[in-house]
């Protein structure tokens, strides 16, 4: 109206009319798949039968990237009165530290976990490496007698539904393990149910609160460092390999995949067999 009001007189208003200065809350998940729940209780009806005959379940994922260096962390940690860590102001990426990648791996079973720490980029060569180190370190003597590996994973990501890279390197793990791997992808935005998430990777946040992660073996350390009162375990390791991103899988090497789509949405859930002359 060509009037001049100060900002302070602007903030008193709308106080006075209940507004405040409020951020935003996710809280919405979009629309829902219209088989979300079916997908739900088919990975739990997979997970409950593979358990009964004796099979290890696994709950797979990219936990956030982390900067490595002297960057502030969130949360608090007990430090002399008035002895604060210094940290950097601005958290700019340290070319030579770079960043550190953790993927994990969550035995629902026995409340374990493994995590490769990798240092170069979050590939499902990558992903797929992690699940064997976790099988060669941990699985092998957890289960004897496998004969199946039952994977759940987000739909997106280096283990997404639709990446073919991921089905092919599982196929190598198949052939080189002897395992039937049956993977059930959870729907579009759910990934927060993902059991790694709140049964993992919470409590390694937790651990590490307050902490500077200065370098690859600190972040290494403080998730091998793990533990809870329930009786969680966790190991980790680095990976120091290279992955290179962009990698293109043929239409040969596609077809040479021995993958099995289950009937009910083949595209989240399906089979991948071991090829004969392999193992």
């Amino acid at each position: 109206m060509g009037h001049q009001v100060s900002w302070v007189k602007v903030a008193k208003l709308l106080k006075e009319l209940g507004y405040s200065l409020q951020g935003t809350r996710k809280t919405r998940e979009g629309t829902n798949h219209p088989d979300r729940n079916a997908q739900f209780e088919h990975i739990n009806g997979q997970a409950k039968a593979f358990q009964k005959r004796g099979q290890p379940v696994i709950s797979v994922d990219t936990k956030k990237k982390e900067l490595v260096g002297d960057f502030s962390n969130k949360g608090r940690e007990w430090q002399p009165s008035g002895q604060p860590e210094e940290v950097r102001v601005h958290d700019f990426i340290d070319e030579k530290l770079g960043k550190a990648i953790p993927y994990g791996v969550y035995d629902v079973g026995r409340n374990e976990g493994w995590v490769s720490v990798g240092i170069d980029h979050d590939t499902s060569e990558f992903a797929v490496e992690t699940i064997k180190q976790w099988w060669r370190r941990m699985g092998a003597r957890a289960y004897p007698a496998a004969r199946e590996l039952l994977i759940t994973a987000d739909g997106g990501g280096s283990n997404g539904h639709r990446t073919r890279l991921w089905k092919l390197a599982l196929q190598g793990l198949a052939d080189s393990t002897g395992l039937t791997m049956t993977v059930c992808h959870y729907p579009p935005g759910t990934s927060k149910w993902n059991k790694i998430e709140h049964r993992l990777f919470s409590h390694i946040t937790a651990n590490w609160r307050g902490r500077p992660l200065e370098s690859v073996e600190t972040v290494v350390n403080l998730i091998g460092n793990t533990s809870t009162a329930a009786g969680l375990r966790v190991r980790a390791a680095k990976d120091a390999h290279r992955y290179g991103t962009a990698k293109q899988v043929s239409q040969d090497e596609l077809r040479s995949i021995c993958l099995a789509r289950a009937r009910f949405h083949g595209d989240w859930n399906y089979t991948i067999s071991p090829r004969a002359g392999f193992a």
